[in-house]
C-alpha cells in the first residue's frame, strides 16, 4: 500500500473488523511516544474503540481499504468521554495515526471530520488535550488553527501532564488542506 499517493477516505467507523484494526493501530500509534502514556490502563482504554463508538462518533480513516487511523468526536459535555468541554464546545479524543501513515494527511483529514461535525451540530468551538511529547499532533493543531489554551492543561497521572487547546468555529469548516 503506497499511502503517499493513494486517497484518505474518512466515514464514521463500521463493524467489528475495522474496530478491531483500529483498536491496534492505536495501540500502535501511542505506543511509539518516547514516555510510557500506557499505564494505568490507559491502552486497554486506547484498544477499546467498541466502547467509545457506543458512548460517540469514532471516525476511522482508510487507504486503500486498510484502517491508517482514526478519532474520536464527543459532542458534548454530557459525554462519559468530555473532558473538560463547555455546552457550546465539542471535543477531539484518541487521534492516532498508524506510524507508517503519518505525515501524509491523515490526521488532518480525521480533525476535519470532527470540526465538520461540530460545525455541523452549531457548536462554538472545538476543545483537545495532547501530550508535551506528541510534538507532529501540537504542529498538525496549531496548523489548522488550534491556540494553545494553558488553563485546560491537567496531569491524569503525575506521569503525564496534557496541554489544552481550542478551536473556535465560525461556522462550517474543512480542515483538509488542499493537494
Amino acid at each position: 500500500m503506497d499511502s503517499a499517493a493513494a486517497t484518505v477516505e474518512v466515514r464514521q467507523i463500521r463493524g467489528p473488523d475495522e474496530i478491531d484494526a483500529l483498536g491496534e493501530v492505536t495501540l500502535a500509534a501511542f505506543s511509539s511516544l518516547p514516555a510510557d502514556v500506557l499505564s494505568d490502563g490507559y491502552g486497554d482504554e486506547l484498544r477499546d474503540v467498541a466502547g467509545r463508538a457506543a458512548a460517540a462518533t469514532v471516525f476511522v480513516a482508510l487507504v486503500e481499504g486498510h484502517v491508517v487511523g482514526g478519532v474520536t468526536y464527543v459532542p458534548g459535555p454530557d459525554n462519559p468521554l468530555a473532558e473538560f468541554t463547555a455546552a457550546e464546545e465539542a471535543g477531539i479524543r484518541m487521534l492516532s495515526v498508524d506510524p507508517a501513515a503519518q505525515g501524509r494527511g491523515v490526521g488532518a483529514a480525521l480533525v476535519a471530520a470532527c470540526l465538520d461535525a461540530a460545525a455541523a451540530a452549531g457548536k462554538a468551538r472545538v476543545a483537545l488535550h495532547t501530550t508535551p511529547w506528541m510534538t507532529g499532533a501540537q504542529r498538525l493543531y496549531e496548523r489548522l488553527g488550534f491556540r494553545r489554551a494553558p488553563e485546560r492543561d491537567w496531569h491524569p497521572t503525575p506521569a503525564v501532564p496534557l496541554l489544552g487547546y481550542v478551536l473556535d468555529l465560525d461556522g462550517p469548516t474543512s480542515a483538509m488542506p488542499a493537494g
